[in-house]
């Protein structure tokens, strides 16, 4: 696909959308991928990076391997991933501390447009699409009330929880940032970004990398063998997820930062309490981006 320097920005900004919806534990970046219409294309060119790829690049023939993998447009969408996520980090998570009823009504509504979405793009409504659907969302559901793990720091767990996490990062619905608080290093993998410790995000990374590489390969066979199925599912994440999203919460469980801050680690929904109109008008207003998105994504193709 032939794209000008305006087009790569526009990558770049959207690969900063997937970032910043990435740092929010209950929010995918493979969401925002599906809503700025780049979710194919990002698992196919995940998944050229292959043997034979990597045979291009051994052998000195650069050019041909920077084509085979569509090394400008994942470039450009990995670049905007890690602007948003060190300039984000420290914003994120000031703004869950300080304002979670806000920012969780705001990513509601962009999470419920995503699934009405995501859910048009099934062809054919079956009992095979409908079971489907009705498994992502329990599974989904079921991560969002699973009770976070305590678990070691050393660096070979560091690698797993990469290689874990960056596959539910481009699952829709199924956010990375949550699987890291269910392993127990969250807030242990967003203090190394904010600090930047760099042996723990080098090892992050390079487990994040492997579990990606071989992930993608799964959805694209996925998506091309069995499309409406896996849509389906992918579907049925983003709808379970919302449990996750839900604005209102009650703490049941904390935890002590290392500055000695007391912040929330484990907590469950309950009806709307205050900021009532101001949430609701956030989530209009995260269901529109999302709308216009989808509007210009469609426009985009024809």
């Amino acid at each position: 696909m032939h794209r000008n320097l305006k087009d790569y920005g526009l990558l770049i900004l959207k690969g900063m959308g997937m970032g910043a919806a990435d740092v929010v534990p209950g929010v995918s970046g493979g969401t925002i991928a599906f809503i700025v219409g780049i979710y194919e294309e990002l698992i196919d060119s995940i998944k050229s990076i292959n043997g034979s790829s990597l045979k291009l690049l051994l052998s000195g023939k650069i050019a041909a391997f920077w084509k085979a993998i569509n090394a400008n447009f994942l470039l450009s969408i990995v670049g905007g991933i890690g602007i948003s996520i060190f300039s984000l980090a420290k914003i994120i998570t000031w703004l869950l501390t300080d304002h979670p009823i806000l920012v969780w009504s705001f990513f509601f509504g962009l999470v419920l447009a995503s699934t009405w979405f995501v859910s048009k793009d099934i062809r054919k409504w079956n009992w095979k699409t409908v079971l489907s659907y009705i498994i992502g969302i329990a599974i989904a559901f079921y991560i969002t009330v699973a009770t976070p793990a305590e678990t070691p720091s050393n660096l070979f767990f560091i690698f797993l929880c990469g290689a874990i996490a960056i596959c539910a990062m481009i699952l829709p619905g199924i956010s990375g940032s949550f699987i890291l608080v269910l392993l127990g290093k969250y807030f242990y993998i967003m203090e190394a970004v904010k600090t930047f410790n760099i042996s723990v995000m080098l090892v992050f990374i390079c487990g994040a990398v492997i579990g990606i590489t071989s992930f993608s390969r799964i959805l694209s066979f996925a998506l091309r063998k069995f499309h409406d199925i896996t849509i389906s599912v992918l579907a049925g994440f983003m709808l379970g997820s919302l449990n996750k999203v839900w604005p209102w919460k009650e703490t049941i469980e904390t935890y002590t930062d290392s500055h000695g801050i007391v912040k929330p680690l484990v907590e469950t929904n309950i009806m709307p309490n205050q900021l009532i109109w101001e949430a609701v008008g956030l989530m209009i207003v995260g269901y529109a981006i999302v709308y216009f998105l989808e509007k210009l994504s469609t426009k985009g193709a024809r």
